[in-house]
């Protein structure tokens, strides 16, 4: 059995298992050499022989106990139809949609469209590199997806006051994701996904209809993973309250972002535990990193959890450092 499914099946692990969210990009050497020449990031996402390399990169050089597949979230809306395109120094920018093409989308052009991914996936399980480690494979909550798809959102500014005008549109939406986002989930298990994160990274922009946009939309998609016999879990990025959100969804392992204090939550839940680490303290030196580092080690002692950090793992992050957060990890005793 893998560290991290031996984490979530028994709660238990003889070592503390590690990945990073983001762990294939843009700080390793290695892929901005690839990047350099690949400048259309949606190309990227679909050429199974480069995304293969880019998601077995810091396996390579670090042993993570799992490697996440080198894709997008946003990947979903392009499987829709909907242009999707990411402009540099900017961000993902979705084009206008559609809502009477999305209406009838047929299945089989979704998967068709996204077919490269889970030939992606295929080709890593069946990689040597990846004995005995985890393949996760993954996707955008429906909430996070709707605020890109929508289109009226800044990261500076949040939502635009007009965001939840058209219900009609929004709630057309978020039954259209639900239906091709498990889609997504099935032929991602069905190619060789072990285990399946689902990414909620705007849920904190939720202040009202918490059962409409949160709970209910992700309760979905946990409980039909799960059906698919794999563990899931969730990272609903900034979220107010942590507890309630486990005792309502109860995913496989809940991620923790930052502003989290991981020991109420060990209080008040069994439910294995992932993440956490600023990802910041990876620019700091090696006594803070070790400070820091050991910090979540020591709180999690003897409970099940997966190290990670509590968001992804920044750009300008040096290759010695993460070598010295495995290091760290790795000795820990």
């Amino acid at each position: 059995m893998t560290p991290i499914n031996e984490c979530l099946i028994n709660k238990k692990t003889s070592i503390t298992p590690i990945w990073l969210m983001r762990q294939a990009g843009r700080y390793l050497p290695e892929f901005r050499e690839i990047r350099k020449v690949n400048t259309n990031f949606i190309d990227l996402c679909l050429n199974p022989i480069l995304s293969q390399e880019i998601t077995l990169q810091p396996i390579k050089r670090f042993g993570f106990d799992a490697a996440i597949v080198f894709s997008d979230i946003l990947m979903v809306p392009y499987g829709l139809g909907q242009n999707v395109e990411f402009k540099k120094n900017f961000g993902p920018v979705l084009g206008k949609i559609d809502l009477e093409n999305l209406l009838i989308m047929d299945e089989q052009k979704f998967i068709k469209r996204l077919s490269p991914i889970y030939k992606l996936l295929k080709n890593l399980k069946e990689s040597e590199t990846l004995n005995s480690k985890d393949l996760i494979g993954f996707v955008g909550a429906p909430w996070t997806l709707l605020v890109y798809m929508i289109n009226q959102f800044s990261p500076k500014k949040g939502l635009s006051p007009n965001f939840f005008t058209d219900k009609k549109l929004i709630n057309s939406l978020l039954k259209i994701l639900d239906k091709f986002i498990k889609i997504h989930i099935k032929n991602q298990v069905n190619s060789g996904a072990t285990i399946i994160q689902i990414f909620d990274s705007w849920a904190g922009l939720i202040k009202t209809d918490l059962e409409e946009y949160l709970y209910s939309p992700t309760l979905s998609l946990v409980e039909y993973t799960k059906s698919l016999g794999v563990p899931v879990i969730c990272f609903p990025r900034n979220i107010s309250d942590y507890n309630k959100f486990c005792q309502i969804i109860r995913p496989s392992m809940i991620n923790i972002d930052y502003n989290v204090n991981p020991k109420t939550l060990i209080d008040k839940t069994d439910i294995p535990i992932q993440g956490g680490l600023d990802p910041k303290v990876l620019l700091t030196d090696k006594e803070n990193l070790k400070k820091e580092v050991t910090k979540y080690l020591d709180l999690f002692k003897d409970y099940p959890y997966v190290f990670n950090l509590g968001h992804g793992i920044l750009p300008e992050t040096q290759i010695e450092t993460v070598e010295e957060l495995v290091k760290i990890v790795r000795n820990f005793k």
